[in-house]
């Protein structure tokens, strides 16, 4: 293994509330602002809700407390933290693949996360001229297919947000990351309420709120009961790594476990109000809510466009998605420029530079599987990938394999591998029953229930 830059000391976070906000914005993303309000809705209502909600406690909180207290201890990049933990428990050095995954994941998935990000750019500027007046069905499905189809326009949005996201990381974490997150994160609660507001007096509150909340135990089968246990990872952002980096940041006086609490806490309460601005404003304009992916970039448009001051609102929602888009990214791209300051010994502008290219080259690919590519098909002879295009095979190998595989390597680290008395003391816990069972789930329960959703994917 090469060895870590003498000359390299990384930053800490300047403050317990600075270091939520950053990491709260990190798990936050677009599939809290569709993907979980529709999979609840369709899948239980409050059952779901509450199905998930219990999968966030039992099972993600032990993994992000784990991932913070192993980037905590360690104290550096993913691949410099598994060096240091490894060392100090006398492990195998296989156990090297974490920190190595750790540093590959949120580098890939920001190379087509962006792609999407990307069309929040697009769809701020348009909300900002009212182009959305009047539309019906047919001229919402001909501006999204539009854009998809421009390769130009695809690939420049892509280019922008990962330019952006260049900019605040090489000025670090206290200048950067930090100076971002506190602005962009009071934004984005207050826009979310905002636009609560907007849904119980100028929308149909009853109707969205029934169809999100409503509890249906009917419709929970076990598969069901899958898709929750799978957004729960997703959403929370469990097994990407970034919050073992974000974690090695983390002055000795946060107390972690609180720290876990309120980022899951957050993430879910985003989502929450997520469908509370969504739905009752896709109800009140008579529209289909089981859209999916489509709901945001082609039902909503309709709805902004033919709605009371859906000018101002759609332009806020908009801005509210980019937001959450952007925070995502910044945590994804921090992981590989920790690495490469302190096994490549390069400046943080010049690592910002290396990574941000590295995600953009990686994103053209699948920037272009929706026009120029669209009928590539790399991997015809694997039977669950034959129909795949570039895109949606990059987000099935680090959404389906990467993440899963990560997070078991993680709860079984930290369960098995890191002493007792390390976890611990990086806790600042005492040996109770609370510990207990953080320490269970992460030796049994996650392992199993991870395992089992990774089978259960490829059969």
């Amino acid at each position: 293994m090469q060895a870590v830059d003498p000359n390299y000391k990384h930053e800490t976070w300047s403050s317990e509330s600075v270091f939520l906000l950053a990491a709260i914005g990190g798990a936050v993303g677009l599939g809290n602002l569709w993907r979980f309000p529709f999979m609840a809705g369709q899948n239980g209502g409050g059952a779901f809700v509450l199905v998930y909600f219990l999968f966030v406690i039992l099972l993600c909180v032990p993994l992000i407390l784990a991932e913070l207290a192993m980037g905590r201890r360690g104290g550096g990049s993913g691949v410099a933290t598994m060096r240091v933990l490894i060392r100090e428990a006398g492990a195998n050095r296989g156990w090297m693949s974490i920190g190595w995954i750790s540093v590959l994941i949120p580098l890939v998935g920001m190379g087509y996360y962006s792609v999407v990000a990307g069309w929040t750019i697009d769809y701020t500027l348009k909300a900002a001229t009212n182009a959305f007046s009047g539309f019906g069905s047919a001229e919402s499905s001909r501006m999204f297919s539009d854009l998809t189809a421009s390769p130009t326009r695809v690939l420049l949005f892509h280019a922008l947000f990962i330019l952006a996201a260049i900019v605040v990381i090489a000025r670090g974490v206290g200048k950067g990351i930090e100076t971002m997150t506190r602005f962009m994160m009071p934004a984005l609660f207050v826009l979310l309420i905002v636009l609560s507001l907007n849904s119980i007096f100028n929308a149909d509150i009853r109707a969205g709120l029934d169809f999100l909340f409503n509890p249906d135990f009917s419709k929970v089968t076990a598969e069901v009961i899958l898709m929750a246990l799978g957004q729960a990872f997703f959403s929370v952002a469990v097994g990407v790594g970034m919050m073992i980096t974000y974690g090695a940041y983390v002055p000795r006086d946060v107390y972690l476990p609180k720290a876990g609490m309120w980022i899951a806490s957050m993430d879910t309460l985003v989502a929450v109000l997520a469908g509370i601005v969504i739905f009752p404003v896709v109800f009140s304009s008579g529209l289909d809510p089981a859209d999916g992916p489509g709901l945001i970039f082609v039902t909503l448009p309709i709805a902004f466009g033919n709605m009371p001051l859906g000018h101002i609102v759609g332009l806020l929602f908009f801005v509210l998605l980019f937001f959450a888009a952007f925070s995502t990214v910044l945590g994804m791209l921090e992981p590989a420029v920790s690495w490469l300051e302190e096994y490549r010994g390069l400046s943080r502008t010049t690592a910002t530079i290396v990574g941000g290219v590295s995600a953009w080259l990686i994103g053209i690919a699948a920037a272009l599987s929706f026009n120029t590519l669209s009928d590539v098909r790399l991997i015809e002879f694997v039977p669950f990938l034959a129909e795949k295009n570039i895109f949606e095979i990059v987000d099935f190998l680090v959404s389906t394999l990467l993440i899963p595989l990560n997070a078991i390597l993680i709860a079984l680290f930290a369960g098995w591998v890191m002493k007792r008395s390390t976890l611990l003391e990086e806790l600042g816990m005492r040996d109770s029953l609370l510990f207990r069972s953080a320490h269970i789930s992460l030796r049994y329960v996650a392992p199993i229930v991870i395992a089992f959703i990774f089978y259960s994917s490829f059969s």
